[in-house]
């Protein structure tokens, strides 16, 4: 288990190799399918994402409300291949790493290897205990979205394995 911080996934992700597993800490973006329909229809019409997505981790997950006293409700992954559209595009523009479950498409893939890029696997129903690890939420985009929001977190030491490596490996071939 390796410790490592989102500021340095850029320089960190061509190290990191398929079934390794990290503990993640720094800033973090939710975003699922309406977040990312949204970010496809301003990229089509040449606007301005309303995030830097350039050297950024995306997290597949739209969190339940916060109960009293908390910072977030369960906020566990969603299915990343639904996000397989759109993700060659933002890796493109500069996105470093996604955060999700479930096996990638080959486009994805490709983008991954092209980008110098990463992809980590989050374990499905276990959002109750990923939300122990968000110490800070905010919506940072699209608050008609309500859950599906794009929501900025922190994350200490945020449980991960690596699914797809810079180099082409792949944990579900």
């Amino acid at each position: 288990m390796i410790n490592i911080r989102t500021e340095n996934i850029r320089e960190i992700a061509p190290s990191l190799t398929v079934g390794q597993k990290v503990l993640l800490t720094g800033i973090v973006y939710t975003a699922r399918d309406a977040a990312h329909k949204k970010f496809a229809k301003i990229i089509a019409d040449g606007g301005e994402l309303p995030i830097d997505i350039n050297d950024a981790v995306i997290y597949y997950a739209g969190p339940t409300p916060a109960k009293p006293n908390s910072v977030i409700g369960s906020c566990g992954p969603t299915t990343s291949c639904r996000m397989d559209p759109y993700a060659p595009t933002l890796l493109d523009m500069g996105l470093a790493a996604m955060i999700g479950k479930g096996e990638r498409s080959r486009e994805v893939s490709k983008a991954i290897v092209r980008n110098r890029a990463i992809y980590f696997c989050a374990i499905g129903g276990a959002g109750a205990l990923y939300s122990q690890c968000i110490k800070a939420c905010d919506v940072a985009a699209f608050p008609e979205l309500g859950c599906e929001s794009v929501k900025k977190l922190y994350i200490e030491d945020f449980p991960l394995i690596v699914a797809n490596d810079s180099r082409g490996g792949n944990i579900f071939n």
